[in-house]
């Protein structure tokens, strides 16, 4: 029996070293399941602190997850950290390529910021309620009516508690190599509280992370920050300019960080 379970224990390490697709799939399993176990951690620790819901839990949050990347062999570089030393409310804006975009959102979450996820997410066990206590805004994406409600009610929560809230303006994961079209909710919010918007590019995943090809190597994420756009003055005519200014502006930032780790580390081969 001894023997056994030595098998395992033994065939890990091997099948680590010579089948990326069971790297993939470890890596994988491993990331959900060890976000669980954080966040069953940070329960009690954001009720004892918080006493419930609250964004200051965030801190918590962001403190607990920060080394996560060490096991999945990730690596952030972070340039324009002096355009998040903004004072007051703020919506930050980014691209969304996939669940590890968590990792780099607590990379450089400032203080009293918390986000704007699908409503699903609430059901996602010990994640779920960890993201709740965060102070997380929960939206029906299929339901545009419900989703305006809600971005109303934020641009109020925004300012009466002086608080920022990130946004992913795609709408849905991406890893095409290049940007989805912004949906106009993100703009909405900003104008309405008439906040600055702080566009934040991640860098493509491709040279490390591949879904459908089942390819999960160490990497290292390009974090670029952007100046602010202020939205003072603006209007709900001002949207669609407004949202077309912020995509150009991060396209152009995505492509050339993009292009920079693929020269530094050379394309992910399939």
């Amino acid at each position: 029996m001894d023997v056994l379970w030595m098998v395992p224990l033994l065939l890990i390490p091997l099948l680590m070293w010579t089948s990326s697709t069971f790297v993939f799939y470890f890596k994988k399993c491993f990331y959900v399941a060890w976000m669980m176990c954080l966040a069953l951690i940070a329960i009690p620790l954001c009720i004892l602190k918080s006493g419930g819901r609250d964004v200051e839990n965030m801190r918590i949050i962001r403190f607990l997850v920060r080394h996560v990347k060490y096991f999945l062999g990730l690596r952030f570089d972070v340039s324009g950290w002096e355009h998040l030393q903004t004072e007051g409310p703020y919506v930050i804006i980014s691209n969304h390529q996939s669940s590890l975009d968590v990792l780099g959102l607590m990379e450089i979450l400032p203080d009293r910021c918390t986000m704007i996820a699908k409503k699903e997410l609430i059901y996602a066990g010990t994640v779920g309620l960890i993201c709740w206590l965060g102070g997380i805004v929960f939206i029906n994406r299929k339901k545009t009516s419900d989703a305006k409600s809600v971005m109303t009610d934020a641009a109020k929560t925004m300012l009466d508690e002086q608080i920022r809230l990130w946004v992913f303006p795609e709408g849905t994961r991406n890893q095409r190599g290049d940007l989805l079209p912004f949906k106009k909710g993100a703009f909405h919010l900003a104008v309405q509280a008439q906040v600055p918007i702080i566009p934040v590019v991640f860098s493509s995943y491709s040279n490390f992370y591949l879904r459908k090809e089942k390819q999960f190597k160490s990497g290292t994420i390009r974090l670029k920050i952007l100046p602010k756009i202020e939205t003072k003055g603006m209007t709900t005519d001002d949207i669609t300019s407004l949202s077309d200014k912020s995509f150009n502006l991060m396209r152009s930032a995505f492509l050339n960080v993009s292009d920079s780790v693929t020269q530094s580390n050379g394309p992910l081969r399939h």
